[in-house]
């Protein structure tokens, strides 16, 4: 570079010292000696010259074989290898950047005309190596530090200094320096190559593009108008201060990780949700109104400008933003009511926006772009649509809905009715819904006085959001359905309940009066088993609708899973292997270990269905702390409030796709076919657990597996209970299987097999007023009362019962009535008896739940409850251990 040549005595030519050039001396004393050994010999013998000759003659050949081999080597090397180095050597010592080679251990072998002039030397013994020309600052220092440290290890490396002054003296304040070192690899001896480049006319030129960038970045902060940039995701990349100024916040702390868009403008999400095609720039005009720190709004005009890239993203925008706050402008009172009627529409939440007759939009508000997503594409400079570019409103809306919106729009343009309001539903995620109204924008010309733009703007539509209304209508509908479903399956629970109690009854009397042997007894038994069935079903509506009579008893949860071990591995089969893994010291909980287990199997067979296959079922139990207020609180969402149980079901079958996961917990959904199922399997599961005062969670995944979770609280004991058992008594098991999702289990029986114990004895003595409105299963019960020792009274009703007891012509033991019953229920008629007989004992017997007519009790009332339906053996035990009492 043409700095490096500014030395006051500038030095020609480079010195080299990296090969010794020859000598003629040498020539000449060896020319000298081979003519002196000539003349020498002319004096010798003939023989004595003969010798002495064939030895000299063998020197001479000695040396042409060692020069031809050092030629082969190359430790010699002809004219042509010379004129090549001579080359290279020309072309550095005429490079306008200082090169300098050292040898290992710091000797100066080789450097050109441009160091020369940089180390202001002319020969080896007054020439400065490199680290001792740059020295001065530490930071100088250490980089010629971090360079020597390079050429002693053979690495390459760089840096770039400053001097003040510079070493060349060239009268400069200061000098930029870049300064490299890179290995030189040598026959004999290794070297390091330094390179110095004068790079102070680059930097300057730098710094002088840099203070330009600065003198424009202060021109933009500073104009009369608000400039920011956004990023798609709502990112402020960049704002000018005069912007900042306006929403009162300090310039320093705007961009990443400053203030969000959202934080500015309320109808933020309006500037990014702007689409374009590939490859092209759009500019909108938004009139929003900006929110400043303090709170207070501030009315602005946006020009928003984004470009797209070739597959259709936006970059950042580049957004000039105009203030038009009172006293900003020129407040003409035309002007101030444009701004006015702009914050207005735009502030509104109700989305607003001018159409034409073919659903384009001409104009629309913020809120109009949030719900439907779209705006308005034109050109800002003349207003004038692009061809073939301008979205409609029917692009926002579904497919099956365009037709309806079409036939509203054209009525609307016609302008010759009244469009009555929509609805439709919108693309995009979460099932948005919209109601719109449609109205033509009035005849006549246009603002501009031509009727282009008339045309253009023909239809006002107003939309509101309905989405949350249309969910809290859906919620409300579900629950009205599931109302109804419940009243319904408690009513039908009550009438087949007394069918399947004839049933169940008249089958254990032929059964009684049948051996095993008699073919009719296999018949009779099949009957029973059906009822059974069909009861099972009669439970899951009244588990579904929560009106089943529950049992709670103090329980352990990992004795009652291990008892179910072999009924679960036999339902199972030999594909899916089952898996037990119980927590340590799993606290007790209250429930009815019948109606748990019946959760556990639908569970257990709804896993097997999903694994057709084959895999693994593993069910395990936890200990959940309250996991604080903060936790959800949803019947099937997450851990609830309070110390808890955790039963945790998993699967490796095929999951529950995500759109059927909101519908699993419904009576009678089912994606079996028509036949193999029910649809109250986990509708079933659901209304026993909340009954039980639990909670059911599901996580699914399609193609991995289901985990159904299912918290029961904590049950602690108070001080007038008892300490629970360390062993709790395993309940009565049922004779047909707990009812399973979807699928008849029935055929698998549901207790473990037993040895056959010896028959109880059942036969009593005493009067019994069986009080049953149904005939047939008043006889069925009067008839094994009776074949037991009782004595039967018999009442239709609870009047005629009534009558009975105050008659007084019998002393009875034992009521036995039940509980809905025209004319006089059962909790009525117990009231009354009462009143003439306060210590009679009474059973009653129901396909309802205990608890649906205990409130119309008198607090603390003594009864005994038996379920519909129920086997006369039942019947029978209930009665015997109740007189005994």
């Amino acid at each position: 570079m043409a700095e490096l040549t500014g030395h006051t005595a500038p030095v020609s030519g480079s010195i080299d010292r990296s090969e010794r050039p020859g000598r003629v001396g040498l020539l000449l004393v060896l020319a000298g000696l081979l003519v002196g050994a000539a003349i020498g010999l002319s004096f010798v013998a003939n023989e004595q010259a003969q010798s002495l000759i064939i030895w000299l003659l063998a020197l001479l050949a000695m040396a042409g074989v060692f020069f031809l081999f050092a030629l082969a080597i190359g430790a010699l090397q002809l004219s042509g290898q010379g004129a090549r180095d001579d080359i290279t050597k020309a072309i550095v010592d005429a490079s306008p950047e200082a090169a300098l080679v050292v040898e290992d251990g710091g000797r100066l072998i080789y450097a050109n005309e441009a160091y020369l002039t940089v180390a202001g030397g002319d020969s080896f013994s007054n020439l400065r190596a490199v680290e001792r020309i740059f020295v001065g600052s530490p930071e100088v220092s250490e980089a010629i530090y971090r360079l020597s440290q390079a050429a002693r290890d053979g690495r390459s490396h760089t840096e770039e200094v400053r001097m003040s002054p510079p070493p060349s003296g060239s009268g400069r304040d200061f000098g930029w320096y870049r300064i490299s070192v890179r290995p030189l690899p040598r026959p004999r001896r290794a070297a390091a190559f330094w390179k110095v480049s004068d790079i102070t006319s680059e930097r300057e030129r730098q710094e002088n593009v840099f203070q330009e960038l600065q003198h424009a970045i202060d021109y933009l902060d500073h104009a009369p108008a608000g400039f920011l940039s956004i990023d798609p995701a709502g990112t402020i990349v960049y704002m000018n201060a005069t912007l900042a100024a306006w929403l009162g916040y300090d310039l320093a702390t705007v961009g990443p990780g400053g203030p969000h868009l959202s934080e500015i403008a309320s109808g933020a999400d309006v500037l990014t949700r702007s689409a374009g095609l590939p490859g092209e720039v759009r500019t909108d005009r938004f009139d929003l109104d900006l929110r400043r720190r303090n709170g207070h709004p501030l009315p602005a005009r946006l020009y928003h400008r984004v470009a797209f890239g070739k597959d259709g993203k936006p970059g950042a925008s580049r957004t000039f933003v105009i203030n038009r706050s009172a006293g900003a402008e020129s407040d003409e009172p035309q002007r101030a009511a444009e701004v006015r009627l702009a914050r207005f529409l735009n502030s509104s939440p109700i989305a607003i926006a001018t159409l034409d007759r073919a659903g384009r939009i001409a104009r629309a508000n913020a809120s109009f772009a949030r719900l439907f997503g779209t705006t308005p594409r034109h050109a800002v400079e003349d207003g004038t649509p692009e061809a073939g570019a301008e979205p409609t409103v029917g692009d926002s809306v579904a497919e099956r809905e365009r037709a309806g919106l079409d036939a509203a729009l054209a009525k609307a343009a016609s302008g010759l009715s009244t469009v009555e309001p929509i609805e439709v539903n919108l693309k995009g995620p979460g099932g948005r819904s919209a109601r719109v109204w449609l109205s033509t924008a009035g005849g006549g010309e246009g603002a501009g006085g031509g009727l282009d733009e008339a045309d253009r703007e023909s239809v006002i539509l107003y939309a509101l959001d309905v989405t949350a209304q249309r969910q809290l209508e859906q919620q409300i509908a579900q629950t009205q359905k599931m109302d109804t479903v419940g009243q319904l399956a408690g009513g039908i629970a009550h009438d087949f309940n007394n069918v399947l109690q004839a049933i169940i009854g008249y089958s254990d009397l032929l059964l009684a009066s049948h051996k095993p042997t008699d073919p009719a007894f296999q018949d009779i038994m099949q009957i029973k088993q059906n009822a059974n069935r069909a009861a099972g079903l009669v439970r899951q509506l009244l588990a579904f609708s929560r009106r089943q009579t529950l049992r709670p008893e103090v329980m352990d949860v990992g004795e009652s899973l291990s008892e179910l071990t072999l009924l679960l591995k036999r339902l199972l089969g030999e594909r899916v292997s089952l898996e037990l893994k119980h927590g340590r010291d799993i606290w007790p909980v209250k429930a009815d270990v019948n109606q748990f287990e019946q959760v556990i199997v639908n569970l257990a067979v709804n896993a097997r269905d999903a694994m057709p296959n084959g895999g693994r079922l593993l069910i395990r139990t936890q200990n959940v702390l309250d996991p604080g207020p903060a936790a959800s609180r949803d019947g099937h969402g997450g851990p609830p409030a309070g110390d808890h149980v955790l039963i945790e079901v998993l699967d490796t079958g095929e999951g529950i796709p995500p759109e059927l996961m909101e519908k699993i917990f419904e009576p009678f959904f089912t994606t079996k076919d028509i036949g193999k199922g029910t649809g109250l399997g986990l509708s079933t599961v659901f209304g026993i657990v909340k009954q039980s005062g639990g909670t059911i969670d599901v996580q699914s995944t399609v193609g991995e597996g289901t985990s159904f979770r299912i918290y029961l609280p904590r049950h602690v004991p108070t001080e007038a209970e008892e300490p629970a058992p360390a062993a709790l008594p395993a309940a009565p098991r049922k004779a047909e299987a707990p009812a399973a999702l979807d699928g008849a289990v029935a055929a698998v029986p549901a207790k473990k097999p037993e040895p056959r114990k010896p028959s109880a004895d059942h036969t009593g003595q005493g009067i019994i007023l069986l009080v049953e409105d149904e005939d047939p299963v008043r006889a069925v019960n009067s008839r094994a009362l009776t074949a037991r020792g009782y004595t039967v009274l018999e009442a239709a009703s609870g009047l005629e019962a009534l009558a009975i007891v105050r008659g007084g012509e019998h002393v009875i033991d034992l009521v036995v009535s039940d509980v809905v019953m025209p004319e006089m229920d059962g909790p009525t008629l117990l009231r009354e008896i009462r009143k003439h007989l306060p210590d009679l004992k009474v059973i009653f017997v129901s396909g309802y739940a205990e608890d649906a007519f205990r409130k119309n009790l008198p607090e603390g009332e003594a009864f005994n409850f038996l379920p519909k339906p129920f086997s006369l053996k039942q019947l029978v035990e209930t009665v015997k251990k109740t007189m005994a009492d």
